[in-house]
């Protein structure tokens, strides 16, 4: 008789749902950027990108991601970056965002959001220091 060890799964790089492979939740992640609050992508603006679907509100907005898309993937793959700043993951809601040093953010709600803002720098070190060994 064969006995195979169960495989430790890790998370995936990008945040997507359990049901999902939408990246950021299917919303436009440079229009974070451009238009300073989240906007729906459509699916005829989509992109691959990390075994993630990435969709975007506008060919601009797209073309400026596939040029660049270490500029607008959210920091921790989507994860919510108070969590890998406990180094732990949860999702990030895309309604819960903040965009620091040039860097976008998402947390898991406002609660969290609130927690994330009154320490952003230091959670961020801390985070940094978790990530990506908390996806395994």
């Amino acid at each position: 008789m064969l006995i195979f060890p169960l495989a430790v799964r890790a998370e995936p790089q990008i945040y997507t749902g359990i049901f999902s492979n939408l990246a950021v939740g299917g919303y436009d992640t440079v229009a974070y950027f451009v238009e300073n609050m989240p906007v729906k992508g459509k699916s005829k603006f989509s992109y691959e990108y990390k075994d993630a679907k990435w969709l975007f509100s506008n060919q601009e907005n797209m073309d400026k991601f596939v040029a660049s898309p270490e500029v607008f993937t959210p920091q921790y793959g989507g994860y919510c970056a108070w969590a890998v700043a406990m180094n732990d993951t949860a999702k990030g809601d895309p309604n819960y965002w903040t965009i620091e040093n040039g860097k976008l953010y998402l947390n898991y709600d406002a609660e969290i959001k609130a927690k994330w803002i009154k320490d952003k720098s230091g959670l961020i070190k801390k985070a940094d220091m978790n990530w990506p060994g908390v996806l395994n």
